[in-house]
């Protein structure tokens, strides 16, 4: 099937950037993005780009150029579907808050709703993509599902794990490692799985697109996150031995990085990974792991989430400490609320639950985050429900400038490692902070022999 119409259901932080990135390599694809969050889709379709829902470098130009050519932004969701010849499903798949599986599993609600109404609109037969992190064999209960319409549709699965580094979406898009399709080994399945390979084959090189069946497909994508977190713990977990010991971390990681078995990505010690992905597909792992009997695997993939949740309470517990053990009262300046830089996307970010942490210590935190709002700030504390929305607003403020969210602060806790917190006046900021002045550098970010020099007492993550 030469594919001419595609739909994706989820306007969110993979289903936009994807689809924008089709329409513009594929401008004989008619591309609508489809979601019922009618204040997103409105973003999507400003007149001025830059203020569309997702900040990512790249994504508004490409979104100027082909919105409203063949990329289009809607809330008509029966209309999308029935159009389309494939539809991708892009829809949030967070860790389950109830019944079975509660804390682990992924809850597949959303999921489950898209395919219902796929099976209730469709009139002619379509091949449906899961681009949503799932489960393995989650494509089987969207089969179960699709295949008890009545109507004869025909539907086909392919699973297309995405695999974007946010802050780097774009190029990751434009330039792939690799894109993984997943189908069935039946002819039809072969068909389908050749209908998607022809839409990425327009901009990526034909050796780097794979395809498995689809259980493998699904399974990849829970695997290569769970590798990378594990990375992350694994060199968090050097890094307090290497402050006990008096090695540095960066040197560390320096030398086995060049180590060709091993490599250097994914090796910089840090406060702890956030972001929407790692933690929830970790614990996915875990559950399906225990689900199937095998313990001993789940015990080993769930130290990574607790070695990840030590590093950050441990984070919060050394600037308490530093600070003859009480910061009651005290300013602390919050360097960055997103998980990491270069994007807007603040979800499990280190940042919540160091100032959880610190507010139950009766701190005052101040943050800085160039592409983070208070208001999002404020909800990202509500949500952990650890007190009420009027206390969080006593304790917390947002600020317009690095230079401001300093002033009169007794400490700086650098949380997001974008770059301007680098290439920013440190002299300026000492000035202006009350004395001792101490730096907290979670991220690793700057030098420590030129912060020390100025008169700071500076910290660093493993050194």
């Amino acid at each position: 099937m030469k594919i001419t119409t595609i739909c994706c259901i989820g306007a969110g932080y993979v289903g936009g950037p994807t689809m924008a990135v089709i329409a513009q390599k594929c401008p004989h694809i008619k591309v609508t993005v489809v979601d019922l969050n009618e204040e997103r889709i409105a973003r999507w379709n400003d007149e001025d780009v830059d203020n569309i829902p997702i900040y990512e470098p790249g994504l508004s130009s490409i979104v100027k150029e082909a919105r409203g050519r063949n990329l289009f932004f809607s809330t008509a969701v029966d209309q999308a579907i029935e159009e389309a010849q494939l539809i991708f499903i892009s829809v949030n798949t967070p860790t389950k808050t109830y019944g079975s599986g509660k804390g682990m599993a992924a809850d597949l609600k959303y999921i489950e709703l898209c395919a219902r109404q796929i099976a209730r609109v469709s009139k002619n037969d379509k091949i449906i993509v899961e681009k949503s992190t799932l489960p393995v064999r989650t494509a089987e209960a969207l089969k179960n599902i699709l295949d008890n319409t009545g109507n004869g549709v025909q539907f086909q699965i392919l699973s297309n794990p995405e695999f974007l580094a946010e802050g780097t979406a774009v190029e990751d898009l434009l330039s792939p490692d690799r894109v993984l399709i997943g189908g069935d080994t039946t002819l039809e399945g072969k068909e389908a799985i050749q209908s998607l390979v022809d839409v990425y084959a327009h901009w990526v090189p034909k050796e780097r697109i794979l395809t498995t069946n689809v259980w493998s497909s699904e399974l990849s994508k829970l695997t290569a996150n769970a590798f990378l977190a594990q990375r992350v713990s694994s060199v968090n977990a050097m890094s307090e031995l290497c402050e006990k010991t008096g090695a540095d971390v960066s040197e560390v990681t320096r030398a086995i990085g060049m180590d060709s078995r091993i490599g250097s990505k994914f090796l910089k010690a840090s406060v702890g990974f956030g972001g929407s992905c790692f933690q929830k597909d970790i614990l996915n792992l875990v559950y399906i792991s225990k689900s199937f009997g095998l313990h001993e695997v789940a015990d080993y993939w769930e130290q990574v989430i607790i070695m990840n949740d030590h590093q950050k309470r441990r984070f919060s517990k050394n600037i308490v400490s530093t600070l003859y053990n009480t910061v009651a009262d005290k300013k602390i300046a919050f360097l960055g609320w997103a998980f990491k830089k270069d994007t807007n996307d603040t979800r499990e970010s280190a940042a919540i639950y160091v100032a959880d942490d610190l507010i139950n210590e009766q701190a005052r935190i101040a943050v800085y985050d160039p592409k983070v709002s208070y208001k999002q700030i404020l909800f990202d504390l509500n949500y952990l429900e650890t007190r009420s929305s009027e206390q969080n607003e006593k304790h917390i403020l947002s600020y317009a400038s690095v230079y401001e969210v300093c002033e009169n602060a007794h400490a700086i806790a650098i949380l997001t490692e974008w770059d301007e917190f680098k290439e920013c006046d440190w002299k300026r900021i000492y000035d202006s902070m009350l004395k001792p002045a101490f730096v907290f550098d979670g991220r690793n970010l700057l030098n420590k022999e030129e912060l020390k020099r100025i008169g700071f007492h500076y910290q660093a993550i493993g050194s």
